[in-house]
């Protein structure tokens, strides 16, 4: 389910939680036209239920990266645009930065040193987390992060991790797809707790 707008120079935060929490997000498309989608099924991780691969035990014990949180937001959406296909054009960029400073958006950054090795970032209403992409320079740093990511939701209250889409990598980490009238259901019962993803200063 898609409805296009064409030219925003960023779309009103207002108008992004509401969609958000009514199971919309917004994409550019190859056209360069935005849209606006609803996925069924829909893709999610369940948060208590979080696999961890045989190859990530090992990553996790050698531990090689720091987590670090909110340092490096606007990189990290950058990292996870630059590829070849990418559905984050500067309106998204700009509008979620913005969710950003309004402290509803978030990164998850695995760093070596003063190097951002990947991370992965998302929108937090409620007790939902919504993914929104991840990406790598070194091999396992977006791993890494999401199961950082995934501690921080368990440790904080958060009953809904959502990935919009399942793809064979998320499959590995136990996401799968559920109806999308379920996963109203499920986000309508999040929406309602009170979870804190930072605390305050």
């Amino acid at each position: 389910m898609s409805q296009r707008h064409d030219h925003f120079a960023i779309f009103p935060p207002d108008l992004l939680l509401q969609a958000y929490s009514q199971g919309l997000f917004p994409m550019a498309m190859e056209s360069g036209e935005l849209g606006w989608f609803s996925p069924d099924p829909r893709g999610i991780i369940p948060i208590h239920e979080f696999h961890v691969p045989h190859g990530m035990k090992k990553l996790l014990a050698e531990s090689p990266f720091e987590i670090r949180i909110n340092t490096a937001y606007t990189t990290v959406m950058k990292g996870c645009a630059n590829r070849d296909t990418t559905w984050i054009n500067d309106t998204i960029l700009r509008s979620y930065v913005r969710l950003h400073e309004l402290g509803y958006a978030h990164s998850v950054e695995a760093w070596q040193g003063n190097t951002l090795a990947g991370g992965l970032y998302g929108v937090a209403l409620g007790g939902a987390f919504f993914g929104e992409s991840m990406f790598s320079k070194v091999s396992g740093a977006s791993k890494f992060a999401l199961h950082a990511l995934v501690q921080r939701l368990k440790a904080r209250g958060y009953m809904l991790l959502d990935t919009q889409w399942v793809t064979g990598h998320l499959r590995m980490f136990g996401a799968h797809e559920i109806p999308r009238r379920d996963y109203l259901v499920r986000l309508h019962r999040a929406l309602k707790l009170v979870c804190r993803f930072v605390d305050d200063p």
